[in-house]
C-alpha cells in the first residue's frame, strides 16, 4: 500500500541495479527497505487456505465506487512495507534485467512456475486418489495445492490481462474459476460442519460465554441455568441435523468434483496449463507489446482497487450486524487476494503487512457462511422447539464471529484512514 508521499508497494525503484543492492532507492523509498527481492520460486508464496475456504475463482470483480482521497498509513507502520523495493529477476534465457518488471522477465516465469505446480499437484492428486489411498489426507492436500496454483494463475491472468493475449487469458481464467469452485465445495462443507459442531459443544458447555450474560447479577444465574438446560436438550439434535445436511452436501460435492476431474472440460484445462508451463502467449500488435513492456500500471491498479474497496467498507459504529454488508467484505477479500498475487509477480513475494488482514477476512467469510448454514437448518420444517432454540443461539454466535472478524480486520489493517466513513 502507499501513502501520499510514498511509492506504491508494487513499483520498484527505477534506478535499481541488478545484483548490487546498492542502487539509490529514490526519495520516496520507505525507510528500512531491504535488499533486492527475488522472484518467487514455483508454487511459493503464503497462500494458506482457511478452514472451509470456498476458493471461487478470481473472476472479474465489480469494484465499489471510488472513494475520495488517498488512504494514509496507520501511524507507526512506516518502513514496514516494501515501497521502493528493488526488483531483480531473470528472463527465460537466464539473462538478468533491471528497471521495471516486464511480462517476459517477471510474469512469464511466474505463470510457468504456477503451471508446473498445478501439474505436480494434479499428478499427486491422481496418485493419492487411487483405490488404495482414496479419501486420505494426501488427496485433500493435493487438491488444496491444485486450487492454490489455479487461483494464482487465474488472478494473474485477470490483473495482467493487457500484457497477455486477452482472448486466451479470459478463456483460461474462466475455466480455472469453474475448476476451483468445483474443487472447493467439499472442503468448505467439511470445515463448516466442524466449525458449527465445535461451536455447539462450547455453547452447551457448563457455562455460557461471558459476552452473552450481560444481565443483572440477581437474575443472571437462573437465566443462564435455564438457557444451559435448553441448549443441552437441543444441541445434540441440532448437531445431528447439521451433520445430516452438511454431510449430504459434502457427498454431493465430492461426486461433482470426481465427475469434473474426469470430464473433457477438465482435460482441456489441464492441456492448456501444460502448454502454459512451456510457453506464455504474447499479445499481438503494437499496443499489446507496449502494454507488456511494464507490469507496474496493472499492479498499481489492482492495489488502488483494494484501497478503494476498503475505504468503502461500512464503519464499525453502524449498529448491529447487517447481513447486507457482507458482500462488500467479500469483495474486499477478493481484491486483497488479487493484490497479493500481483505483489508476488512484481516484487517476488507477498506483502507481509497484509497477512493478518487477509486472515481476518478469511475468518469473516467462514463465519458468514456458518451463520447462513445455521439459519438454513433452523428453517427445516417440523423441528423440535429445543432444536430451533439451539440453532438460533448458534446463529447468533456465528454472527458474533462475523463482527469479531471485522474488528480484527480494522485492528490489523495498516492504513487506518481507509476505514473512515466516506
Amino acid at each position: 500500500m502507499r501513502r501520499p508521499d510514498q511509492q506504491t508497494t508494487t513499483r520498484p525503484a527505477p534506478e535499481a541495479t541488478l545484483g548490487t543492492g546498492t542502487g539509490p532507492a529514490g526519495p520516496d523509498a520507505a525507510p528500512g527497505t531491504g535488499p533486492a527481492a527475488q522472484p518467487a520460486a514455483p508454487g511459493a508464496g503464503p497462500d494458506t487456505p482457511p478452514a472451509g475456504a470456498r476458493s471461487a475463482g478470481p473472476g472479474e470483480p465489480s469494484g465499489p465506487p471510488a472513494a475520495t482521497g488517498t488512504p494514509a498509513a496507520r501511524p507507526g507502520t512506516a518502513g514496514t512495507g516494501t515501497a521502493g523495493a528493488r526488483f531483480t529477476g531473470t528472463g527465460p534465457a537466464g539473462a538478468g534485467f533491471t528497471g521495471e518488471p516486464t511480462a517476459e522477465g517477471a510474469l512469464a516465469p511466474y505463470l510457468r512456475g504456477q503451471a508446473a505446480e498445478f501439474l505436480r499437484s494434479l499428478r499427486l492428486h491422481h496418485e493419492y486418489s487411487a483405490p488404495a489411498d482414496a479419501g486420505g489426507h494426501g488427496a485433500a492436500e493435493a487438491a488444496r495445492a491444485l486450487r492454490r496454483a489455479a487461483r494464482r494463475i487465474g488472478g494473474s491472468l485477470h490483473t495482467f490481462r493487457a500484457a497477455l493475449d486477452p482472448h486466451w487469458a479470459d478463456q483460461l481464467r474462466g475455466e480455472l474459476a469453474w475448476l476451483t469452485g468445483i474443487l472447493a465445495r467439499e472442503h468448505a462443507y467439511a470445515n463448516r460442519l466442524a466449525r458449527l459442531v465445535d461451536a455447539l459443544h462450547l455453547l452447551s458447555g457448563p457455562t455460557l460465554p461471558a459476552a452473552r450474560g450481560a444481565r443483572a447479577a440477581g437474575e443472571a444465574a437462573g437465566a443462564d441455568a435455564q438457557g444451559r438446560a435448553a441448549l443441552g436438550v437441543g444441541a445434540a439434535r441440532a448437531a445431528a441435523l447439521l451433520e445430516r445436511r452438511l454431510t449430504l452436501a459434502r457427498t454431493r460435492s465430492h461426486s461433482a468434483a470426481l465427475q469434473a476431474l474426469g470430464s473433457s472440460r477438465f482435460h482441456a484445462i489441464a492441456d492448456a496449463v501444460a502448454l502454459l508451463a512451456s510457453e506464455v502467449p504474447e499479445p499481438s500488435g503494437h499496443a499489446g507489446r507496449a502494454a507488456a513492456a511494464s507490469l507496474l500500471e496493472p499492479a498499481e491498479l489492482a492495489e488502488q482497487r483494494l484501497l478503494t474497496a476498503v475505504a468503502a467498507l461500512p464503519p464499525d459504529d453502524t449498529g448491529p450486524y447487517n447481513e447486507a454488508q457482507d458482500a462488500a467484505w467479500h469483495q474486499a477479500r477478493l481484491l486483497l487476494r488479487l493484490h497479493r498475487y500481483a505483489h508476488e509477480v512484481v516484487l517476488g513475494g507477498a506483502d507481509p503487512g497484509l497477512t493478518a488482514p487477509g486472515h481476518a477476512l478469511d475468518l469473516h467469510r467462514d463465519a458468514v457462511e456458518a451463520a447462513g448454514a445455521a439459519a438454513a437448518a433452523a428453517r427445516t420444517p417440523r423441528i423440535a422447539p429445543a432444536t430451533a432454540y439451539a440453532l438460533g443461539v448458534l446463529h447468533a454466535d456465528q454472527r458474533h464471529g462475523v463482527e469479531s472478524a471485522r474488528a480484527a480486520f480494522r485492528e490489523t489493517w495498516p492504513y487506518a484512514t481507509a476505514l473512515a466513513a466516506p
